[in-house]
């Protein structure tokens, strides 16, 4: 049996930088003498295992502002509605801020487009805490991911578009291509993340080629759950995990060839970690 990693997978520069900088204020805390608590703003990417193994690093997952009092509070990937870090600095507490640079563009995308006085069109998922954080720099605005969700609406003759991060390219075009005949104006940032595109295009073109196709990453994670919807689109044998340990052996009898894949938020330890465990079934 052949195991075929995706040539796009794994964890973004977004991810990655994050995780440093959650590192080096954890060391950097834990150095001073006066020791402060350090959490993050909810868990600061979507992988339960990464954020267990942060919390034995003495960083802590913190629901809500009101859930600090003191010590250092990381805004996570994700990002937060502005008034979110306004509160936090209210509160005294020290502020380091990890959210993606790509998410920022959205944050500045969203803002641009509502001081013009645009009507805003979120293409993502309402529920999603990067969505959460995007429509606080929105006035006037509505989440989607739907045309459904369009065609009851009285839209206002201008329309501003922006997209979550990890959605897919054929969602934000289907609902464009609506728009575009409905409105006067309607101006659209892109805000894809390139490398949620080419994690999409490379787990098509393996989930192709294989007979069984492995999708590693929370279980939570919006962007791995599309990919492993991209993957079962052409691969029946399709499988969403997020430890070596989910891996069942009746998947992979009569199996040739096997693909991996993973989400934006899953680190080369856990995708290698995985890999060995289906060469030694």
């Amino acid at each position: 049996m052949r195991v075929h990693i995706a040539e796009n997978a794994g964890a973004c520069y977004g991810v990655e930088r994050a995780l440093n900088i959650v590192l080096k204020t954890a060391q950097s805390a834990n150095k001073q003498d006066d020791i402060k608590p350090v959490h993050t703003l909810g868990p600061l990417i979507h992988n339960p295992q990464v954020v267990s193994k942060l919390e034995r690093e003495g960083v802590g997952v913190a629901d809500e502002v009101d859930d600090v009092h003191e010590g250092t509070v990381i805004i996570r990937t994700h990002g937060v509605p502005p008034q979110i870090t306004d509160s936090l600095g209210h509160k005294g507490l020290s502020v380091v801020d990890a959210t993606c640079p790509y998410v920022k563009k959205v944050h500045k995308s969203a803002k641009k487009l509502t001081e013009e006085g645009y009507f805003v069109i979120i293409v993502g998922d309402a529920d999603h805490a990067e969505v959460q954080g995007i429509a606080g720099y929105c006035k006037d605005y509505l989440v989607t991911t739907s045309v459904d969700d369009l065609v009851e609406l009285k839209l206002p003759k201008k329309v501003g578009v922006v997209v979550q991060t990890t959605q897919s390219q054929e969602m934000l075009d289907t609902i464009l291509c609506y728009l575009s005949r409905r409105v006067n104006e309607l101006r659209v940032f892109n805000t894809i993340c390139e490398a949620t595109n080419e994690r999409q295009a490379a787990a098509r073109k393996l989930s192709l080629e294989v007979d069984a196709m492995i999708v590693i990453g929370g279980k939570n994670s919006g962007n791995t759950r599309r990919l492993h919807e991209i993957s079962k689109e052409n691969c029946a044998n399709a499988h969403h995990i997020e430890t070596a340990d989910e891996l069942e052996a009746a998947w992979f009898e009569g199996v040739s060839d096997v693909g991996v894949t993973a989400g934006a938020s899953t680190p080369q330890a856990q995708i290698s970690t995985v890999v060995e465990a289906i060469e030694n079934l």
